[in-house]
Formats: structure tokens, sequence, C-alpha cells
């Protein structure tokens, strides 16, 4: 039913460990074969293409359903209809930022402080050139095909790059001096294909999917039975995403409490949780959370 587009390269992998976490396991005979499958009646192609490119082939129908960042829908001005954000991305569950960055002897303090003429290469050339003109800065920008960051200060005087936690500028002696767009990655389809109503509930199953998935990640079930006498204040300690669930045993005036937890912070929490009367807690991992 669907056409699916996923994301070539830094994305790849983690985009793969999401579908799979989803129970939408991605297949295809070789890291480099750029044709997959998913044995989901609501996917009937797979397709890996760069990021940057996925925007305008979703636009022009070439397929129904992509996952791409912000900042590309943004750079090639795409009109597509947004699923919403996957908070995920290739090092962390942060942005991408969408930066400008100088030298770190640099004299400029805001965009403001760029000179007439300022040398600017980007991977980005259309957003950065709408970000310099709605700041007034008449700058020449110079679009990059990668290793932006090394252009510095032979080449150009500054770049536009993608960074998520800043560290790799730092290394190459670069500071941030204005953040231009913040992005996440993002599910995106058609809009003609989104309108067709078979399709678009085949497409919010996905998404709902996706975000359980995503939900899941950090997070575990506890099980554990408690007596009455010690109920109120055993729940009380539960940081739980919902309330928990509470079943009376049939039997010896207990309770089986479920619940689920951010995995982080466990360690000192199941200690304590038996200190204060919990029995029997098991920690079980999760891979959805369905809201």
């Amino acid at each position: 039913m669907l056409s699916l587009v996923l994301p070539k390269g830094s994305l790849e992998r983690a985009t793969l460990d999401l579908f799979d976490a989803a129970d939408l396991t991605v297949r295809r005979s070789s890291d480099r074969d750029y044709h997959a499958s998913i044995d989901d009646p609501r996917i009937d192609k797979v397709r890996f293409l760069r990021p940057q490119e996925i925007p305008s082939y979703i636009e022009r129908g070439l397929f129904d359903l992509g996952i791409t960042g912000r900042d590309w829908i943004t750079e090639t001005g795409a009109e597509v209809a947004s699923l919403g954000e996957l908070h995920y991305s290739k090092a962390t569950s942060q942005p991408i930022r969408v930066v400008l960055a100088v030298p770190q002897n640099s004299p400029w303090q805001s965009v403001t402080d760029l000179p007439e003429g300022v040398r600017i290469s980007t991977e980005l050339p259309a957003t950065t050139a709408r970000y310099l003109e709605a700041s007034g800065v008449k700058a020449m920008v110079i679009p990059s095909h990668g290793a932006t960051e090394a252009k510095v200060p032979d080449i150009v005087d500054a770049i536009v790059d993608l960074t998520e936690t800043g560290s790799s500028l730092r290394r190459n002696g670069l500071r941030i001096l204005d953040t231009l767009l913040t992005s996440y990655t993002e599910l995106i389809a058609n809009t003609d294909a989104y309108a067709d109503p078979e399709k678009r509930a085949a497409m919010d199953d996905i998404a709902l999917l996706l975000r359980g998935a995503i939900q899941a990640r950090g997070h575990v079930l506890l099980k554990l039975n408690v007596a009455a006498a010690q109920l109120e204040a055993v729940t009380a300690m539960l940081p739980a995403l919902s309330s928990p669930t509470i079943t009376t045993l049939a039997r010896g005036g207990m309770n089986a409490v479920e619940t689920v937890v951010p995995k982080r912070g466990v360690n000192t929490l199941i200690p304590a949780l038996k200190a204060a009367g919990a029995r029997d807690i098991l920690e079980i991992p999760i891979s959805k959370i369905v809201e």
C-alpha cells in the first residue's frame, strides 16, 4: 500500500534500530543495498536515499512516506504533510542544530558583526541565505559538499553547519555564534497520499508504532507484590508514567502492583521499594508504550 523512503548515512543505523523496536524490521540483502522490505501489509516498497533528497521526492509523489530532518525540509522548501517529530538522532535523543560558527579567536560576537562580503560555507545554502538576508548581512554563501568545518579559516571565514553536541566544532577550533534552526527527525508524507483515507490510516498506524518505540526507550516495567499495610507507602515511591495498576490478590492480604518507570534510577528505586515492604520485585524490559 505505502512506499517508504528511509535516510541513508548517519541516521541509517538509528532508524533501523527504531523500526526494529517498533516491530517493523527492515530487511535487505546487505548494508549497501538501497532496496529493502518490511514484512507488513501496509508497506509494499522501501528505499534508502540521502536525507537531503527525501523531502523533494516525497513532495513529487515518488514516495508516500519518509523520514528526514526538519533542516532538509526547510532547506528544500518542500510542501509535505508532517506526521510529527521522532525524537531520535545518530548519537542522542537531542535535536540537531543548524548553527553559524566562527573561529575561536574571531572578534565577531553576533551575526550582525559579520562584515560585508564575509565568506560562509554550508551544505544548506538556501537556509543560510534566508537567515543572512533577515539579519541584514551581505555575505558570499559558498555551497559545501562535505568537510565543511575544515574550510575555516583558509577557504572561508565562517560556516553554517549541522551539530548535535557541538563537540566536533570545538575540536576544530570553532565556536557557535548563533543557532539558525533546531531540527528533529520527522515523519513526513506526500500531501495527496495523506489525503487518501486508507493510506492515511496506514500512516497513522506506523507513526503510532514508531512513537511508542521511542517512548519506551529508557523505561522498564516493574512488577511487585506488597501487603495492604505498606501499599500506600510503596506506591508513593513509584515515578510512574500514569497511575500504577493495583490488583488485590486472593490470598494473604497482598496486592500486585505494575507500573512503568524510567530505567535511570531503578538501581536505587528497587532497594528502596524492598525496604518499604515490596516483595517479588521484577524488572522487565519493554519495547513499546502506546497510550
